[in-house]
């Protein structure tokens, strides 16, 4: 059994098998963000608090550098939690429960049911040195589905990568806001509406559950452009938008 109870922004709660996964914790209220001489401003707080959540088994943390996929009251979370897994380079900055899990590596966090880092580029090619490295998942468990969460990622040869090594995938889980920041002009930093159906149809995914689609005054597009584009690519029954604080089972 696997259940997804999407909290809002990049944060859902993912009960797989007979584990507890928490992605990318963001707790903190509306607010404004410095980054240098920019500001990401977030336009809605979670449906629970970190304090509700309860016991997590590990978090599932793409990437560290930026607040709308760690944010203050995330930070803390994430530091009390027993495990996160996440890249080289939040491990060295983050240190305590931290594991860089390099890609194409596999984790088992429990009996039989395995975690496996798969690549993420969180921008155009050659983006990476400007926006920092960052990760996704594979989750697989005998008798149960298998499950991509994309991360920040916006590239469809990225996609192809994960198809080919993992795939197909039963559910997939996109982070699919269409990302914009003048740190990269137009690029899109994360997979757009359009992008996110052909990540569906290069998976061979079942379902699809968008997160990261909302929240953030910096996602050009979200529920309103997600179901036209899934349904012109033919994949509308795929899809599920969950509101923040619903679940569903699958």
């Amino acid at each position: 059994m696997t259940i997804i109870r999407y909290l809002g922004g990049p944060t859902a709660l993912i009960e797989f098998g007979s584990v507890r996964l928490l992605t990318d914790p963001t707790f903190d209220a509306p607010g404004d963000y410095p980054i240098g001489q920019r500001k990401l401003v977030k336009t809605a707080g979670p449906a629970l608090a970190a304090a509700e959540i309860g016991r997590v088994d590990a978090v599932l943390l793409s990437h560290d550098q930026h607040p709308d996929n760690l944010d203050h009251a995330g930070r803390a979370f994430a530091a009390q939690a027993p495990l996160v897994l996440s890249t080289a380079s939040a491990q060295e900055r983050l240190g305590g429960p931290v594991r860089a899990l390099a890609n194409w590596a596999s984790y088992e966090v429990a009996d039989g049911l395995s975690i496996t880092g798969v690549p993420a580029q969180h921008g155009p090619d050659g983006s990476e040195p400007v926006v920092g490295e960052v990760t996704g998942f594979v989750l697989k468990g005998e008798g149960l589905p298998t499950v991509y969460v994309s991360g920040d990622n916006a590239s469809l040869d990225v996609v192809r990568q994960v198809a080919d090594r993992c795939g197909p995938v039963d559910i997939a889980v996109l982070f699919a806001g269409g990302a914009q920041t003048p740190l990269l002009g137009d690029a899109f930093l994360t997979l757009p509406s359009a992008g996110a159906a052909e990540a569906a149809r290069i998976l061979g995914a079942r379902h699809v559950v968008p997160l990261h689609m909302e929240h953030w005054a910096h996602f050009t597009q979200g529920p309103d452009t997600l179901r036209p584009a899934f349904e012109k690519a033919g994949l509308a029954d795929r899809l599920h938008l969950l509101k923040p604080g619903e679940q569903m089972e699958l």
